[in-house]
Formats: structure tokens, C-alpha cells, sequence
């Protein structure tokens, strides 16, 4: 975790940068926090990670951000063993009644500034955060989300927040989404994060959701989540807060 260095803002109160896979991605945030104080001395940053050196525990990882696996369709192997499923729920009980109450407990924080970041696999739980918790925080970072994982599971669960939103279930006007990919990635990773944006900006707007698109040239899938740090903090920590 990377503590507040500036002056707090003029409410008294932190925003927090809660980054998924941590482990890979806290440096970036640590050192873009720390060169540009002006703009993020006040946040904090809190790294979601694992008990390991490596940047990405895969196992663990494959079973926090995922659903269960579906009856009847079996996904593909990893060293000749199935992928460990089915987390998404017990991470989100982790976050809501574990960590965040911990980060308010230690520090005085912005409920109007609780950001979740995640690539890939993470991306797409944060998109998962989003459809069916909007309420969890109030921006969301999702940089080349998997939407491909279970022959695309979040389109069903897109659909129905769509439906809920605009039934009056959700009150999206203090919510924000910034979708990221890099250039150099496969082309559908590219055109599935860039139309999903489209959809989410043209269906929820509306209603609140206000959504950006943000394509970084020559980014591979690695290298886009270190690369998309300063952006990220620029977009989080600049917008205007209702």
C-alpha cells in the first residue's frame, strides 16, 4: 500500500486506487504517484495481490476473478489440470467487508473517490464489479478486460444491468468507467473493448454512466497495464466529482 504524500484535498478526505493484481502493477502506481504529487500525493493506493515474488499468481488469480465454471462446458486445461473457478463472489465479500472497511478504519477516505483497477482477467472482474455492485465504487479501470472468457458470460450480465439502470434500479450519476487497450493487441481485444464503450456510452449515459475509451499505440497486452498508470491516475483523480 502507497500512503498519501501530499496535502490532503480540501474536504479532509483520500480517494483510493484499489489496483487487482497487485503484485504485477503497484510499482507503476507507486512511482507515477510519486513523481506527480501535485496530482496523486493525496490518493492512496492499495495493491490486491498474493503471497508470492512473482507479478501474477495465475491459479489463484484464474479462481478470484472467475465464475464458476459452467455445468456441461469444460474449459481448457492449464498443465493438464481444469483452471481453479468460481471466486468472483467470495473476492467481492473480501473487498466489500474486509478491505475497504480496513482502508477506512486507517485513513479518512472519499467515499465519492473509490476507484477498482484491473487488467485482463482483472479487467473483466471489474467489469463484473460494475453490472452487478455499482454501488461498490465509483469508478471503475478496466484495461483490455477478457470479454472473450466463457464464449462472453458478461454480455448476459451487461444486458441486465443495462435493464436494471435503466429501470431506475441503479444510480449510476456519480459512476465512471475507463475502458483501455492497447494498440499492439490482437484486434479482438481491441474491438471488443472499444465497443463495448460504445454501447455502455450510448445505452447509460443517459443515466449517468459516463464512459471513455482510451487506446494506447504500440501497447502489447503486457506492457499496456504499466503503460496506462499515469493515465489512469490523470482520468481517476481529475474528474469531476458530483
Amino acid at each position: 500500500m502507497a500512503e498519501p504524500r501530499g496535502k490532503p484535498p480540501a474536504n479532509g478526505l483520500h480517494p483510493v486506487i484499489y489496483l487487482l493484481d497487485g503484485n504485477a502493477v503497484f510499482g507503476a502506481y507507486y512511482d507515477a504517484t510519486r513523481l506527480q504529487q501535485d496530482l496523486a500525493g493525496s490518493a492512496i493506493v492499495v495493491a490486491v495481490g498474493y503471497p508470492t515474488d512473482l507479478p501474477f499468481d495465475f491459479l489463484r488469480r484464474s479462481y478470484d476473478f472467475s465464475p464458476p465454471e459452467p455445468p456441461g462446458k469444460p474449459l481448457p486445461r492449464v498443465n493438464g489440470y481444469p483452471p481453479p473457478l468460481g471466486g468472483e463472489q467470495a473476492l467481492l465479500a473480501f473487498l466489500e467487508h474486509t478491505l475497504l472497511p480496513e482502508i477506512a478504519r486507517r485513513y479518512p477516505v472519499d467515499p465519492r473517490r473509490r476507484i477498482l483497477v484491473g487488467h485482463s482477467f482483472g479487467g473483466m472482474y471489474a467489469l463484473n464489479v460494475l453490472y452487478t455492485r455499482p454501488d461498490l465504487f465509483t469508478q471503475i479501470v478496466s484495461i483490455s478486460p477478457s470479454l472473450w472468457w466463457q464464449d462472453h458470460y458478461l454480455l448476459e450480465r451487461e444486458s441486465a444491468f443495462m435493464r436494471q439502470t435503466q429501470a431506475g434500479k441503479h444510480d449510476l450519476r456519480r459512476s465512471r468507467l475507463l475502458l483501455m487497450a492497447g494498440g499492439a493487441e490482437s484486434p479482438q481485444t481491441v474491438h471488443e473493448a472499444r465497443s463495448l464503450a460504445r454501447r455502455l456510452d450510448q445505452s447509460l449515459a443517459p443515466q449517468g454512466l459516463a464512459t471513455v475509451y482510451v487506446e494506447l499505440p504500440e501497447e502489447t497486452h503486457m506492457s499496456v497495464p504499466v503503460a496506462a498508470a499515469t493515465h489512469v491516475l490523470r482520468h481517476v483523480l481529475t474528474a469531476r466529482q458530483q
